[in-house]
């Protein structure tokens, strides 16, 4: 067994090398069940075989030692050294290689567990949602907000609450599923959403946008226009930059493209049943549905709610809209 575990835990260490030098496309959702499955499956052998067969053999060692020392007294050897101690601890404990399984699997499936169906972390890894979230703000982010789903394949199988406009949402990006991708709901199904010479319209009418300071971004180095937006029942900040173009320069081609209308001003689009339309509040450095298309329900990941930690700002620690 030693042998075969030993290939087994240099192929999740061969995978995880291979995923961190970009030779394979990695999948920690899938690598975190396949190791709850392996430990677990450990576990059980643990507890069922191995751990009994270990705990007869101190038994028979014990039953051995007392015969011995029945045989010494019988002779009248009373004064006999116990050296039995040692024996029956090195029979009792776990070798290395159940050590570095069935050891593992209550932390692992705990945390298999709690990133499933609970809460997730993530990093922030671009601006496009400068000012809400910056560059390196690590996140949490609720996954049973939209409904429980099930791990790897990601499919609903409890009902709960529906993405409202204004939601901060993380999603498995629809031209590369295996990515995470981090936007805000702006149209859900049904709405004509038009984003017109970076005026945001939803079913015709306006969203209020007001003025504020402008926003210094530190990576950039330079001041963006900054504004405030409430969209349903959410109200959070937003930025433009003048020296953009209004007009969406090289959009793909994507499922439902015949729902929008591409024109110098920008693009209106009328968002298809079981479609969501994302947009990053850093309104003109954010690749988002404006470019490859709308969300579908089955892509939903959770809803971000709070910034967890940013080594670089402690300040930043705490909710968000």
């Amino acid at each position: 067994m030693s042998s075969i575990t030993a290939v087994v835990l240099a192929a999740f260490v061969g995978y995880g090398a291979a995923w961190y030098f970009g030779v394979v496309e990695g999948n920690f959702s899938l690598l975190l069940f396949l190791a709850t499955a392996v430990t677990g499956i450990y576990w059980l052998a643990e507890r069922f075989y191995f751990l009994p067969q270990r705990r007869q053999a101190v038994v028979a060692l014990e039953a051995s030692a007392a015969k011995r020392q029945a045989e010494l007294a019988k002779m009248g050897i009373n004064q006999v050294d116990d050296n039995t101690r040692e024996a029956k601890t090195k029979l009792i404990m776990q070798p290395w290689w159940l050590d570095w399984t069935a050891g593992l699997f209550p932390v692992i499936v705990v945390v298999f567990l709690l990133r499933s169906f609970l809460f997730e972390p993530f990093k922030i890894p671009s601006g496009s949602m400068i000012p809400t979230l910056l560059v390196n703000d690590l996140i949490l982010v609720n996954k049973f907000h939209y409904g429980v789903r099930l791990p790897v394949i990601n499919t609903k199988i409890l009902d709960n609450h529906s993405p409202q406009r204004g939601d901060v949402m993380v999603f498995r990006y629809p031209p590369k599923p295996s990515l995470d991708y981090i936007k805000r709901v702006v149209g859900v199904p049904g709405d004509e959403v038009a984003y017109l010479n970076k005026k945001l319209t939803i079913n015709g009418k306006p969203l209020p946008k007001t003025p504020l300071a402008d926003f210094f971004d530190v990576d950039a180095l330079r001041y963006a226009k900054q504004f405030e937006e409430t969209n349903g029942d959410r109200t959070y900040r937003l930025l433009n930059d003048d020296d953009r173009p209004a007009f969406i320069a090289g959009a793909d081609n994507f499922p439902y493209k015949e729902n929008c209308r591409y024109s110098s001003e920008g693009v209106v689009c009328k968002v298809p049943e079981g479609q969501y339309f994302m947009m990053g509040d850093n309104r003109d450095n954010s690749l988002d549905s404006r470019y490859w298309g709308f969300v579908p329900e089955k892509n939903i990941v959770g809803k971000a709610f709070f910034v967890w930690m940013n080594f670089g700002n402690l300040k930043r620690i705490g909710g968000f809209q």
